[in-house]
């Protein structure tokens, strides 16, 4: 088939992704989303356990033990949304820095992820550096706290990688 479109008729399937998910038209910096959309749900279980509680509570014919199970479950569930769903002060970019000045030596390549740590699933940026050197000498962990941008541990060590010929 000669051209950049395949010939398909209108019985054919054809897979096309969505265009908010096609990496063709992506252009600029990429937002990473926020930590506190998890207190949208959160507060949709909170008001759905408040109501099941209520409604058990109000001793209705057709409501049973289990609904009042379910809303304190439900309830629970949306108070640790709520409080997990902290925002974050610190994007990728600002970890990479305190990073940076956290490990003592300059940067060559680099990549942050953001995780969740703790009991309270606190947002937390785990970055990944190594030394500016071909081959990297050097190789860094660090982990930095998403919220008020601390460094809250780092491990150093001489990278001990074996890189082939080709590289």
């Amino acid at each position: 088939m000669i051209g950049d479109t395949p010939h398909t008729s209108e019985d054919d399937v054809v897979d096309v992704l969505p265009e908010d998910l096609d990496p063709q038209a992506f252009a600029g910096a990429y937002k990473f989303p926020d930590n506190s959309r998890r207190r949208i749900p959160a507060a949709m279980y909170v008001v759905l356990g408040v109501g099941a509680i209520a409604g058990s509570v109000a001793d209705l014919s057709s409501v049973n033990g289990g609904v009042l199970a379910a809303g304190i479950g439900l309830l629970a569930f949306g108070a640790f949304g709520v409080y997990s769903g902290r925002k974050m002060s610190v994007d990728e970019r600002a970890a990479l820095i305190a990073s940076q000045q956290a490990i003592g030596f300059p940067v060559g390549h680099a990549s942050a992820q953001q995780v969740w740590r703790g009991v309270g699933s606190r947002p937390t940026w785990r970055v990944l550096a190594y030394s500016g050197e071909v081959p990297p000498r050097r190789r860094a962990l660090v982990l930095v706290d998403a919220v008020s941008g601390e460094v809250v541990e780092h491990l150093v060590e001489d990278n001990f990688e074996e890189v082939g010929d080709d590289a």
